[in-house]
């Protein structure tokens, strides 16, 4: 655990900050603790636990489809093969489409409310943890404010790791095999991920310096990692977060990733005022390179969009 350092989100210190500086540059993870969101958190976790255990007519009747990538699925692609997993996905309440979009379980009462009030506050505490990293680097003022996430773009999603297959027999059909590990190794495409783990364990992270380390389970923290568009904003001196979560054996696992991205429209290149030598990517829409890493997730189309895919020769 000594590679994943502890922040304390409420009043970091220099050491801290220090060690988060090394962190993001070996392999983008960091633990925040001293959030105010335990109960919360539990009461979240309680209600994830709810809908995974609920009758399989309730999930399916939220199921997500191609042209409405919210709700429940149990089918995703990960590097072209099946994720062990089932998954809950939903956007920003206030939100027009969020209204109108996010598929809501009947007869769960409290789920939604509950949901609700959890994007609210990760929201808040995104923003805070990217103002942290900001600090890290020494971007302040109008620099910081043009780097920062939207909670309108940001999404929420419940992870069960299912022991075996997470699809019913019958529907398997022509379905992509399942993967080696219960989720294979990726980076999330945004700014960063807040992401809670219950106490199962086995998520992973790609260390540049000791190759694939534990991000064990740490009672009262919750793990950051950092996405593509950080790692493009500065340029590679910070990593998007390379993960993958191990097999489940004799447990299953919960998480429940809240993913800060930026406002659609945004233009995405390295930031200038940081002086980290020549662009080593071409600007990107966000929008659009976001709608791609979904298509290649919901479909067996090619290989995932990537950043790399953006790269400028050297």
């Amino acid at each position: 655990m000594h590679h994943v350092p502890v922040i304390d989100i409420s009043n970091p210190s220099a050491t801290e900050s220090a060690a988060v500086d090394r962190a993001c540059a070996d392999h983008g993870f960091f633990l925040l603790r001293g959030h105010g969101l335990d109960d919360l958190i539990e009461r979240t976790f309680q209600e994830g636990q709810r809908l995974f255990a609920a009758d399989r007519s309730v999930k399916d009747s939220i199921a997500r489809t191609i042209d409405n990538p919210l709700g429940y699925y149990d089918r995703e692609l990960t590097k072209r093969v099946r994720d062990h997993k089932e998954v809950f996905d939903y956007i920003d309440p206030d939100k027009d489409a969020g209204r109108s979009r996010n598929r809501w379980p009947d007869g769960l009462i409290g789920y939604q409310e509950t949901l609700v009030e959890f994007f609210d506050a990760f929201s808040d505490l995104a923003e805070r943890t990217v103002a942290l990293v900001h600090d890290t680097l020494g971007l302040s003022g109008e620099v910081a404010d043009r780097h920062r996430g939207s909670r309108r773009a940001s999404t929420v999603r419940l992870n069960h790791y299912n022991i075996g297959d997470p699809v019913p027999e019958e529907q398997r059909g022509e379905l992509a095999d399942l993967a080696p590990v219960a989720l294979g190794h990726h980076t999330d495409p945004g700014v960063l991920t807040l992401l809670l783990q219950d106490g199962v364990g086995g998520l992973q992270a790609e260390s540049a310096e000791h190759g694939w380390i534990d991000v064990e389970p740490e009672p009262g923290t919750i793990v950051v990692n950092l996405g593509d568009v950080m790692q493009v904003w500065t340029n590679d001196r910070y990593r998007a977060a390379v993960h993958r979560v191990l097999p489940m054996t004799t447990s299953t696992r919960m998480s429940i990733p809240y993913f800060f991205n930026p406002s659609p429209s945004l233009l995405v290149e390295p930031i200038r005022e940081l002086d980290l030598g020549a662009d080593r990517y071409r600007p990107f829409v966000w929008a659009e390179f976001m709608q791609a890493r979904i298509d290649d997730n919901f479909t067996d189309e090619g290989d995932d969009t990537q950043i790399s895919d953006y790269a400028v020769a050297q």
